[in-house]
């Protein structure tokens, strides 16, 4: 099977090298029966390659079963991993049998195997080197021919080094391992993967399909996504279930800007604040509406960072925001926080704050008070940061 097919049978979106190198890695590692460690970020996808191995392998005919280390109860761990017998334990009012001996044949794919008690990853590690396991409360030896497949989120051998992940076990595992790249490694798969999602989610509802104009597209594509492919799918499906409408013979698409998405990215606790950006070169100039976002998003920032402050200090969560009393109060500390900007920062800043003045300024024939309202200021502040050409008019 040639590497589109194989991601089209499997719904994976994407022609990323580091991505396309895992797909043919684990074709590869298929058919030899070894034990797979599969690493990569929450929401990149592990679980698609563990059933790519699983059907390119002899057990394809056998049971694939999807076991979350990371949920499982703690006390229950090794019952629902081997299972139990009747009055092993309060509760065990039955034998039960556990995943190593339902998957017999077949292939166990275990995701967060980090989150394993140490106790558990003995008991995994002589499964994996002798097929041997017993039930709990039970001194019969079972036998499986199960192959693992492992994933982990974490560098497991930091966990290692730790002390919260055995050595061996980590070495038997690591042996064939695959890496997925995160979706912030993929940047030219962002697009592809936001069209998917939206076409998906707007044909099941009826909805018009949402496309990018190219400034929206860099805009979607400098976020970091930090809940990869995962946290981009909810995104978009919330995207087009807000701004999309029903389907009419007149209107399939709605078409985006970077100002119209720009109000609906993400924007986590800690995370980078999307901003516009129109590429590297320096003296590329910016319209009204683009130096007002980014005066917004700069304002934004310096609150952000009142309340971190006022959190450390005390150690408490801040009183809710008292609402401005003035027309100017969003405006007020500008100073202050450029005082604590690098001089050629601030300085920049000023100029840009003057170069708007200074166009609002001019569209309106020096009307002050026409000037302010553009720039969503009081007369008052426009007065206090006049340029200088403009003080003595």
């Amino acid at each position: 099977m040639d590497l589109q097919a194989l991601k089209n049978k499997y719904d994976i979106i994407g022609n990323d090298p580091a991505l396309n190198e895992a797909l043919e890695t684990a074709v590869k590692f298929a058919p030899t029966g070894l034990s797979v460690l599969i690493q990569g970020e929450s929401g990149v996808g592990k679980e698609n390659v563990a059933r790519i191995i699983h059907q390119f392998s002899a057990r394809r005919q056998g049971a694939f079963f999807a076991v979350n280390c990371g949920a499982l109860p703690r006390e229950l761990v090794n019952s629902e991993l081997f299972g139990h017998v009747k009055g092993s334990f309060t509760g065990a009012v039955d034998s039960r049998k556990g995943y190593f001996e339902e998957a017999d044949g077949g292939t166990l794919f275990l995701d967060e195997i980090a989150e394993l008690p140490l106790e558990s990853q003995a008991l995994l590690l002589r499964v994996l080197q002798s097929g041997e396991y017993r039930k709990v409360g039970s001194n019969k030896v079972e036998h499986t021919d199960v192959r693992i497949v492992a994933a982990t989120n974490i560098h497991l051998y930091e966990a290692v080094k730790r002390g919260k992940f055995r050595e061996d076990l980590y070495f038997r595992l690591s042996a064939a391992q695959i890496r997925i790249p995160a979706l912030r490694d993929r940047k030219s798969d962002i697009y592809l993967l936001f069209r998917k999602f939206t076409s998906d989610f707007s044909e099941v509802n009826g909805m018009c399909k949402i496309s990018l104009r190219p400034d929206a597209i860099r805009l979607l594509e400098q976020y970091r996504w930090p809940g990869n492919i995962r946290q981009l799918q909810g995104f978009t499906q919330s995207l087009t279930a807000q701004l999309s409408v029903k389907v009419t013979p007149t209107l399939q698409r709605i078409e985006l800007g970077a100002q119209q998405l720009l109000p609906f990215m993400p924007r986590e606790e800690g995370e980078p604040i999307p901003a516009l950006y129109e590429g590297p070169q320096p003296s590329q100039d910016f319209n009204a509406d683009q130096r007002q976002a980014i005066f917004k998003a700069i304002f934004d920032l310096k609150q952000e960072v009142d309340i971190l402050k006022a959190r450390l200090d005390r150690r408490e969560l801040p009183p809710p925001p008292v609402p401005p009393m003035e027309e100017e109060a969003e405006w007020q500390g500008q100073e202050d926080y450029e005082e604590h900007l690098p001089q050629e920062t601030s300085l920049s800043v000023k100029r840009k704050e003057e170069d708007l003045i200074r166009q609002a300024l001019e569209k309106f024939h020096g009307n002050r008070k026409k000037a302010a309202e553009e720039l969503g200021m009081s007369e008052r502040t426009l007065y206090r940061k006049l340029p200088p050409e403009f003080r003595k008019k």
